[in-house]
């Protein structure tokens, strides 16, 4: 509820504080004194734009700030999904700078208008000519009949298996798609595999097919330069290997009195050695060295295959086609599978669907249940309204497809005069009838919900004294559940308010001043009274007045 308002330098307010009784404040003022101000003031603070043209003082930033116990409202998740600091006694404030910027705050923290707005329909509910024309949505007329069948545990296991469902369908479409495109593909995906396939390739052969064509390619030049080198190791009349062994005679001769011809006498021995063992390997790489036309062949048809296929699929190793195959095996592999993946989301589905039917039945019972309680209890309270022939006829209506709301639709059809048929709210009641009904069915909300506090502005319009007792009398009782505020012209109405605001204005030099008050018992009786009789105050407005409020 709304515990504190204060605004300054907004319209022809320049400092203003009030703190309106938690069960039933009255509003009242001369037209024009700025009763509408209050309300453009407290919608800043449920996120309506602002209007630089607000600004009382072009040169000082508007504030306006309001106070709410929350406690009740269940709010903590919204805080938390905001990331705002949560406080039963909650701060928000609207600031207007003089070049237009608008910031807003919640409990200090910096908030968008978006976070604002979420936050400002759970605090204040402003009820203007405008707002009754919300009786007319489908979404409004659910609600009513879910709060009066107390259903709101049942949506919750509604919404969660609307969700379940919906996206399940969506997960088999979306596979069904993929499936006609792959199926679509699969002749081309089978193609390329075979393609990539046959070649049987093998890891880095690529590498090693290149470099056997690069040896056989110089096959001829590689056996004259092995037989060269067996010539200069072995072949010719002075080779390596005889001087070698010359010297090694001559150093073993040495190394009986020289230790460093023994050391290097051992050295070449070793030399001597793995001399001859290359020579060995060199003779046997020049027998089997051979010229191979057909393997040369082979090779360069092979790879050309390769390259190909590489260049196809742009890429530039075995390794990558090898992968790309198992990637097109994968895919083949899958379109086989997706019989199977199909029959097993459409199982999915059925028993999401099973379910949600089940939930939404439930649904259908209890709000078919209490149609013609909401049906009766309008009556009853548009009966006190003046409206004795008024009939609200709620219409439940089953449609084939699942809704976020239920598998069906709810349509309020209405009449406020005996003898007609009953037809659409938007087409046959008129803006009074359409308050007085939207008062009706607030009244019935209120005894099932936690309503924000709610703000009637003029409500009573266009309604005669003893209505306007009724409406007084109903507002009461709606005040015993929630915070109720009403902006009035009607001393009836004014009547019954727990607490008694005027707002009035005065002309400080040539500047025009709205101001706010809260009236003690005689004030409230002089205010009254003039609203029973004018200006001019008489003995017997005084005691009208006074019976109003019983004193």
């Amino acid at each position: 509820m709304l515990t504190s308002l204060k605004i300054s330098n907004y319209a022809l307010i320049e400092e203003l504080y009030t703190k309106p009784d938690q069960s039933f404040t009255i509003i009242t003022g001369e037209t024009g004194a700025g009763k509408s101000i209050l309300l453009g003031a407290l919608g800043l603070i449920i996120g309506q734009r602002a209007d630089l043209n607000a600004l009382k003082d072009k040169s000082k930033k508007c504030i306006v700030e309001a106070q709410f116990s929350i406690e009740n409202y269940d709010l903590k998740a919204l805080f938390l999904a905001n990331d705002l600091d949560y406080d039963p006694l909650t701060i928000v404030r609207r600031e207007i700078t003089p070049n237009g910027k608008s910031r807003a705050f919640i409990n200090d923290t910096p908030v968008n208008l978006n976070q604002l707005k979420e936050l400002g329909d759970h605090l204040i509910d402003i009820h203007s000519q405008h707002n009754t024309l919300t009786l007319n949505t489908n979404q409004f007329q659910l609600k009513l009949i879910d709060a009066l069948a107390e259903n709101k545990q049942l949506l919750v296991d509604y919404t969660t298996a609307y969700k379940l469902y919906k996206s399940t369908k969506k997960v088999l479409t979306e596979k069904e798609a993929s499936i006609a495109q792959a199926k679509a593909e699969e002749n081309f995906l089978q193609f390329q595999f075979d393609e990539l396939d046959q070649l049987r390739l093998v890891e880095n052969e690529d590498e090693e097919l290149e470099e056997e064509q690069r040896s056989l390619e110089h096959v001829e030049d590689t056996k004259v330069s092995l037989s060269a080198a067996l010539n200069h190791l072995i072949n010719q009349d002075e080779n390596a290997m005889d001087l070698i062994r010359l010297g090694k005679t001559q150093l073993s001769d040495a190394s009986k009195y020289n230790k460093v011809a023994e050391e290097l006498n051992q050295r070449l021995s070793s030399l001597f050695i793995e001399l001859q063992d290359i020579t060995s390997e060199l003779e046997l790489e020049n027998e089997k060295l051979e010229y191979d036309p057909e393997r040369l062949e082979y090779i360069r048809e092979r790879l050309s295959s390769i390259f190909s296929l590489q260049k196809k699929h742009s890429v530039s190793s075995v390794k990558e086609l090898i992968a790309i195959k198992n990637t097109i095996e994968d895919k083949l592999l899958a379109i086989t599978n997706f019989d199977d993946d199909i029959n097993r989301l459409k199982s999915d589905l059925l028993k999401a669907e099973e379910l949600l039917l089940k939930v939404s039945k439930e649904l259908s019972v209890r709000r078919n249940a209490a149609k013609p309680i909401l049906e009766a209890q309008v009556k009853e309270l548009l009966s006190r309204l003046g409206m004795k022939n008024a009939i609200l006829s709620v219409q439940i209506n089953p449609i084939e497809n699942f809704t976020l709301n239920g598998k069906e639709e709810v349509q309020f059809l209405f009449t406020a005069n005996k003898g007609l048929e009953e037809r659409e709210l938007s087409k046959v009641a008129s803006g009074g009838e359409l308050s007085r009904l939207m008062l009706a069915i607030k009244r019935i909300l209120a005894q099932k919900e936690h309503l924000p506090t709610i703000i009637f502005d003029e409500i009573d319009t266009g309604v005669s004294g003893e209505i306007a007792d009724k409406v007084g009398d109903i507002l009461k009782e709606m005040s015993h559940d929630l915070q109720i505020i009403s902006i009035t012209h009607l001393p009836q109405m004014a009547s019954k308010g727990n607490s008694h605001l005027k707002v009035y204005k005065e002309d400080v030099g040539n500047v025009t001043h709205s101001y706010i008050k809260e009236l003690t018992k005689d004030e409230r009786i002089e205010e009254l009274a003039k609203m029973l009789s004018g200006s001019k105050t008489t003995t017997a407005a005084i005691d009208n007045a006074k019976a109003l409020l019983n004193e």
